[in-house]
């Protein structure tokens, strides 16, 4: 670790250490990222980033191919790894041969290994899904009678088929523009994507509506970023602890913890939105029927300081009002099929 200052200081336990560095040279922090151009994109915001609040560390970008990149041909659900998009990073840096990894939160599984430590989440991004049709402005409702649209997720699949139980969807598999291009080729009158990844890559004139939280709850994490490093990594924590947003990290915190409650993983029909607002923090969740036929939907505050408390109790509401019934046969279909 080296740094133009002849030490490092950092609290532990409340007292200071020290961590000698050397003199004049640039710190070299490697970052793992996945390929595809939503990852690189997330990848080099952190690189910029971090370069401009430390004018002494350079950057560099490993890209690592993960098992959900080489799976393409199979819809998520049936692959029945919750840790599709980041365990190869992972391997990376329990291994250091990489410094941090930059995910996009909503594929973090809720369970980090031993190890490793999520230690900084970014600002988030607009929280929306986005629906892509044939003709600006058209929304859900507006959707032609029995038409189709295509999604990979099953959270959006079960939420609009409660909204339009008419519509075929269909799965969709990709990277964000070959999702857009595979519409683009097709006959589907449209496709379902998170707004973050659409903006993020300048792909927004393809957006013919941004669907309302109320209609569709996001994917858990949406929008914002995680960076995961190993625990050991101290110096790397104190460099990108300014890029720490606290009021996302609170809410996203609520929501993870909402998850692992209800044993979900990013590819179930659940979706959830917490937000800090001055009385407190807010969570919104749903979980649904993979037919969009029984929609389990509640609502509760909680403390800012105990975000996980307040995912753990709206968990065990949903639990309680029925959404136990519904996850079992979720996790017995997309297991067998």
């Amino acid at each position: 670790m080296c740094f133009s200052d002849p030490a490092y200081r950092r609290q532990v336990g409340g007292k200071n250490i020290f961590i000698k560095i050397g003199n004049n040279l640039k710190q070299k922090i490697v970052i793992g990222s996945r390929g595809s151009e939503l990852a690189l994109w997330q990848a080099n915001h952190i690189k910029r980033e971090i370069e401009k609040k430390n004018k002494n560390v350079r950057v560099e970008i490993n890209i690592i191919k993960t098992k959900g990149d080489k799976i393409l041909d199979v819809a998520l659900s049936k692959i029945g790894d919750k840790s599709l998009f980041t365990k190869e990073l992972e391997v990376e840096l329990l291994a250091k041969r990489i410094d941090l990894a930059v995910h996009s939160l909503k594929d973090l599984q809720t369970q980090i290994p031993e190890g490793l430590k999520l230690t900084a989440v970014t600002k988030r991004h607009e929280v929306e899904d986005v629906l892509i049709a044939r003709k600006k402005g058209m929304t859900i409702q507006s959707l032609p009678e029995f038409g189709v649209v295509a999604t990979g997720s099953l959270r959006r699949r079960s939420q609009l088929l409660h909204l339009r139980p008419d519509l075929t969807v269909l799965d969709l598999r990709g990277n964000v523009p070959s999702r857009i291009q595979k519409f683009l080729e097709s006959e589907w009158d449209a496709i379902i994507l998170a707004r973050a990844g659409v903006e993020r890559l300048n792909l927004k004139k393809h957006i013919s509506s941004f669907i309302p939280k109320e209609d569709i709850l996001p994917a858990v994490g949406q929008g914002a970023l995680g960076i995961e490093i190993h625990e050991d990594n101290i110096v790397v924590e104190e460099i990108i602890k300014s890029l720490h947003h606290d009021k996302t990290y609170k809410a996203v915190i609520a929501e993870r913890s909402l998850l692992r409650a209800l044993e979900g993983g990013c590819q179930v029909p659940i979706g959830a939105f917490a937000e800090v607002k001055s009385s407190g923090l807010y969570l919104d969740a749903v979980v649904g029927s993979l037919d969009g036929s029984i929609t389990y939907r509640k609502k509760l505050r909680g403390s800012k300081n105990d975000p996980e408390k307040l995912g753990r109790q709206l968990a065990k509401d949903l639990l309680n009002a029925g959404a136990k019934t519904i996850l079992k046969e979720v996790y017995q279909t997309t297991r067998t099929k």
